[in-house]
């Protein structure tokens, strides 16, 4: 099987937005399957999805896929189109963040000139925190680094804990609680 063409990517993609609205609805799996189903006998509606689940064998008259083959469809379909979506939020991401670095050296020229230029402090503090801000933006901070520690600096103590030591526990630091 190829490439589908134009239409038949657009009926996916119509098919892939339903499945979604169904699932962020509520509807489990084998009803947004039957739903999409390509076959007639297949779909709750009775009608043939264009672009449906199984819509091959649908094609070439042979039975429909059985339930669980709709359910891998139906999951698989969500699967690919919320991929879909994030990557177009992370390309948009992308961009949006190029181009507030763009702004951001702009503003750092300015505030670069003025404060080499005129040897103005003020203008030195505003290059530093365009500086930072850049920083962020771009990820280029180093992380910091954390540890936690016990008493006096020593290890950190891990206990198994009973469920009735943990309710005398709760008891001594909660009077409030019975």
């Amino acid at each position: 099987m190829g490439r589908p063409d134009k239409a038949a990517r657009a009926a996916i993609a119509r098919r892939r937005s339903e499945a979604i609205d169904l699932r962020l609805a509520g509807v489990d799996w084998l009803t947004i399957a039957r739903k999409l189903a390509a076959d007639p006998i297949a779909n709750s509606d009775g009608i043939a999805y264009p672009q449906g689940y199984g819509i091959e064998r649908y094609r070439k008259s042979i039975d429909p896929p059985t339930d669980e083959a709709l359910i891998r469809a139906a999951c698989r379909d969500v699967r690919t189109a919320l991929a879909d979506r994030r990557a177009e939020l992370n390309d948009d991401v992308d961009e949006l963040r190029a181009l507030e670095a763009d702004r951001l050296d702009r503003l750092y020229f300015v505030a670069y000139k003025k404060a080499v230029r005129d040897q103005d402090l003020a203008a030195v503090d505003r290059t530093l925190r365009i500086m930072e801000r850049r920083g962020r933006l771009l990820g280029l901070e180093m992380p910091v680094r954390t540890e936690l520690s016990g008493p006096d600096g020593g290890p950190v103590s891990i206990e198994n804990v009973t469920a009735d030591e943990l309710d005398a526990l709760i008891a001594l630091t909660d009077p409030d609680v019975e």
